[in-house]
């Protein structure tokens, strides 16, 4: 029994001290060259996680090679051999050249040579094939689960890590953080672009996952700030190993952010504190009957509390304080050309707006209505989600495919890699309305919101088109005048000289319903005027030699140019990566301030000299519903003194 027992303690004993062991090649170093070696190797051990050590269970022989690509630092050339360039030994013993800066990454000679060591040992790491045991029950469950037909979600969990060949870089959670998402009706196939460009450390990383992975890993382990920079990359390396580096900055407790909102007198820099977010809310503009619009449109509402309001029910209605993400093409909304959104000639880009704006143009301007459905998150998923948008507001650079990558998919990206919920997993869908669908029917998604409309209504789950008051203003002036059509629409629809002929002899409560649509029709050839700009712009049409039309052309050019920094702020810093931190502040400041500035004096220009870009046609009739609300307002004046003063039925 006694020998047992210490034939067990000394098994024991072996499994404990089984961990990963650099052995130095040291046959051709001179002293200085050895000792300078060792104190990198053992910097490298003491910076890695102690599970990292524990289960990479190896000797891996370190070396000197001559044999190195001039800009290479080390290679992995085994599973358990590592190459440094001979070439940088000399540098590393002189300690004047070992710590000026060398133009790389991180800084100097000696931190990338520890860089280098750091970021191959990940590779191996990644490689090995770890955890036979959590693999064998993962097996085991995979196999039990396909027998039975378990739900698609886990059926192509257990494909998918069946699949796998490495221990990180292909798990499905990093995929999603590191910007490989899955692609649509792929089966959980991933895109083979990445499009988190914005504010790298290396552009190496986006190499590939593996690469990204060793990359990430040289800045987890060395770099202070990079629980602050990337936070969502953090969490996962830090539950992975159970660990994190003891020297770590103290991060702010809010993320800046562009407010892209279209008043260019404010400061567009904000804050966004993830404490002070009560939910998220799928938000989706109904559909219309534009051909690229039927589907609706996927944004998500942040539902923010006033300052120095506890969270609770009550911050629903701050509506000035919430904001919406919404995935945009660069210079205006989805709907901008069918055929471009089907070729992918747009940028896809993570805007952030104010509400109040949204609902301005989509239930004033466009007459679509809004639900805002409540996501069920717990508080942890909910703050990983708005960490998550902050990151994708300074990195992502995306392309937009109506059929394969549009807003609605963009939306899930970021709900799937924020919030790390499983259920999403498995959801695949290229249309808003369906991806609500979805969302109501694995029960993250709060439909009974919009049960009783007018509940909704007045807590803002809904906000109605302004189409149903119109045409109940028209409804007024069917009564009383004999018009002969019948829908707002095709009222609003007639030539402005042919509505003006009804100011009249119109009374007073058909005058006021009269200038309510005259408003709704001015706004309406204000967004054909808009999209024609827009349209001018994409085209790139070439009319320097027309003098009417250069000089706004150039005001019109150079506002869609300048205003990209909305939606990609991270062009305003040349710097850094990742979000940006508290160092950085001024110099964001003043770049976005001065931007603004100049975004406000160009609009004003533009203000003036705009009408010379407009079709004939739409001019006239932008000018033709300006004199009309002029007559109205006239014509009212007239009819409520001839009343005696009373007010307005």
């Amino acid at each position: 029994m006694r020998a047992a027992w210490l034939a067990a303690l000394l098994l024991l004993g072996g499994t404990a001290t089984a961990e990963l062991r650099l052995t130095l090649d040291s046959s051709t170093l001179s002293p200085s060259e050895q000792q300078a070696s060792r104190a990198l190797l053992d910097q490298a051990m003491a910076h890695l996680p102690p599970s990292f050590i524990q289960r990479l269970d190896r000797e891996v022989t370190v070396s000197w090679s001559d044999d190195l690509p001039a800009e290479a630092y080390g290679r992995i050339t085994r599973l358990d051999a590592l190459s440094l360039n001979a070439r940088l030994l000399p540098r590393l013993l002189d300690p004047a050249q070992a710590r000026a800066d060398n133009g790389r990454s991180h800084g100097n000679l000696q931190r990338e040579m520890l860089a280098t060591v750091l970021h191959e040992l990940t590779h191996l790491y990644d490689r090995a094939r770890l955890w036979p045991q959590a693999e064998r029950r993962l097996q085991q469950r995979c196999k039990l689960d396909l027998a039975r037909s378990g739900p698609v979600g886990l059926r192509d969990e257990c494909r998918g890590q069946a699949e796998r060949r490495f221990s990180l870089s292909d798990d499905p959670r990093l995929l999603d953080l590191a910007g490989w998402q899955q692609a649509v009706g792929k089966r959980g196939a991933r895109e083979s672009d990445n499009g988190q460009v914005a504010r790298s450390p290396d552009n190496y990383e986006l190499s590939n996952p593996r690469e990204f992975l060793a990359v990430n890993m040289e800045y987890f382990l060395l770099d202070p700030s990079y629980a602050c920079r990337r936070p969502s990359l953090q969490r996962y390396l830090r539950q992975h190993f159970a660990w994190q580096p003891a020297e770590q900055n103290t991060c702010p407790d809010s993320y800046p952010y562009l407010n892209a909102g279209r008043d260019f007198a404010r400061q567009p820099l904000g804050q966004l504190d993830p404490e002070q977010v009560y939910e998220v809310d799928y938000l989706l503009a109904e559909a219309n009957d534009q051909w690229a619009s039927r589907w609706g449109h996927s944004m998500l509402r942040l539902v923010i509390c006033a300052p120095g309001k506890p969270r609770g029910p009550a911050c629903r209605l701050d509506l000035s304080h919430h904001l919406v993400l919404s995935y945009r093409a660069f210079v205006g909304d989805v709907q901008l050309s069918s055929w471009d959104g089907l070729t992918g000639v747009y940028p896809s880009r993570l805007f952030i707006l104010p509400l109040e704006q949204v609902i301005e143009e989509y239930t004033k301007i466009e007459l679509r209505s809004l639900a805002s459905v409540p996501l069920k998150l717990s508080r942890d998923e909910l703050e990983q989600l708005v960490a998550r948008a902050a990151e994708q507001h300074w990195s992502y650079d995306g392309d937009y495919w109506f059929l394969s990558n549009n807003c609605a998919v963009e939306t899930l990206k970021l709900l799937r890699s924020g919030s790390g919920q499983r259920q999403l997993q498995a959801l695949d869908s290229i249309m808003p309305n369906g991806l609500l669908a979805l969302l109501a029917g694995r029960g993250l998604a709060d439909m009974s919101v919009l049960d009783d409309r007018r509940e909704a209504l007045r807590l803002g789950y809904h906000f109605d088109s302004f189409r149903e008051r119109y045409q109940a203003m028209f409804a007024i002036l069917r009564e009383r005048l004999p018009i002969t059509q019948e829908r707002v629409e095709d009222w609003l629809d007639l030539p402005a000289k042919q509505r003006q002929a009804w100011i009249e002899p119109a009374d007073l409560r058909a005058s006021a319903a009269l200038l309510l649509l005259e408003q709704a029709a001015l706004r309406r050839q204000l967004l054909q005027a808009q999209e024609q700009l827009k349209q001018r712009y994409l085209s790139a049409r070439n009319d320097a030699q027309d003098q009417r039309f250069s000089e706004a052309d150039a005001t019109l050019r150079e506002i869609l140019a300048n205003s990209g920094f909305l939606s990609r702020p991270a062009e305003l810093l040349d710097a850094g990566y990742g979000l940006p931190q508290p160092g950085e502040w001024q110099r964001l400041e003043a770049e976005s301030t001065a931007r603004q500035a100049r975004l406000r004096q160009l609009s004003d220009s533009l203000d003036q000299e705009v009408r010379t870009l407009l079709e004939p046609a739409l001019l006239a009739e932008v000018e033709a519903s300006e004199a009309n609300l002029k007559s109205l307002g006239a014509h009212l004046r007239q009819l409520h003194d001839a009343s005696g003063g009373l007010r307005l039925p």
